[in-house]
């Protein structure tokens, strides 16, 4: 998608802006590249900086129920210092590095939901113009697929996947945000969960996964938590239906008797759980949860355009809504 804004701020005859993205879905920790095209106004004007912040749109929790917004969670000064003349063209060629924690918003080039973008600042002359929003896409890691993968595997359906403000305890979380990519249990688990939350918090050594189970037992029962941190060399050597088929038995036998927690219950981080929605539904095959996707299962809202950011978005968003360790 290409976007193109007027700089409101230096008023009719001043420079537009123009942001390409190179196409395709990039990769946690790879870099995304493109060009910002400037083409200058009715008179010359100094381009004291030219930035780009990456955004994405986040629910929050606070005593007042829940929010979205959007936040920063990465900036970078790509160019600046030079003066743009009068109806010159300019094009300032860009690769950044996409934040190991970005969160994935497409699997096997179906979009989950999730809403990411570039935003194209400008400082010119002392004012400072936010050009549009540019959505890009990522697709996982080699171990993120390999995980979701054998979960369709086993049985697991994909039901819907959302970003949510704060921070999960004791995890390595960098951004002021995280992802829940929220499945169906197989029908062999559905007696004692009612879904499996996996969040991915990527490093430039691995991964760290984080599965909350949502389980079926007596009234107080805790939701269930493991994690787990994978290599990036270790993919190819796992036999991941097993691995995973693991992790979910462990989690399962929390609510084995209906009357007792797991042992990891004292350590839930992610502070709230998401009940199962209206026609969510099971998608299984050989593609694992991708079936699910590719069927058309995403419940998620994909929105086109930017809303309100969430105040303060410019400062420690972290701090916002439902922020802060959850406990």
């Amino acid at each position: 998608m290409v976007l193109k804004r007027l700089l409101g701020s230096l008023g009719v005859g001043g420079p537009s802006v123009e942001t390409v993205l190179e196409p395709g879905a990039v990769v946690p920790g790879g870099t995304l590249r493109g060009e910002v095209q400037l083409v200058g106004g009715s008179a010359a004007y100094d381009v004291d900086r030219v930035e780009l912040e990456f955004v994405a749109r986040v629910e929050a929790e606070h005593e007042e129920g829940e929010s979205e917004g959007f936040v920063t969670f990465e900036r970078y000064e790509i160019a600046g210092g030079f003066r743009l003349g009068e109806g010159e063209s300019r094009g300032v060629p860009f690769a950044v590095t996409v934040p190991w924690e970005t969160p994935v918003s497409e699997l096997h080039g179906e979009p989950l939901g999730i809403t990411l973008g570039v935003r194209t600042e400008l400082e010119i002359a002392g004012a400072r113009d936010k050009g549009d929003f540019d959505a890009f896409a990522v697709r996982p890691l080699a171990v993120q697929e390999a995980v979701l993968e054998a979960f369709g595997q086993l049985g697991f359906g994909f039901k819907s996947a959302d970003l949510e403000l704060g921070h999960i305890n004791g995890s390595g979380q960098r951004l002021p945000f995280y992802q829940e990519i929220e499945l169906i249990p197989a029908p062999s688990y559905a007696h004692r969960l009612n879904e499996v939350e996996v969040t991915f918090l990527a490093h430039a050594g691995g991964t760290e996964i984080v599965l909350e189970a949502d389980g079926r037992g007596d009234a107080g029962v805790d939701d269930a938590l493991n994690r787990h941190t994978v290599g990036h060399d270790e993919v190819a050597r796992t036999d991941w239906n097993t691995v995973v088929a693991g992790w979910v038995d462990h989690l399962a036998g929390g609510y084995a008797g209906h009357a007792h927690t797991s042992g990891h219950g004292s350590d839930h981080g992610h502070g709230h759980g998401s009940g199962l929605s209206t026609g969510a539904a099971v998608g299984v095959g050989v593609a694992g949860v991708a079936v699910g996707v590719a069927g058309g299962l995403v419940a998620a809202e994909v929105v086109d355009e930017v809303g309100d950011f969430f105040e303060g978005d410019e400062g420690d968003e972290g701090d916002e809504g439902g922020g802060g360790d959850e406990g």
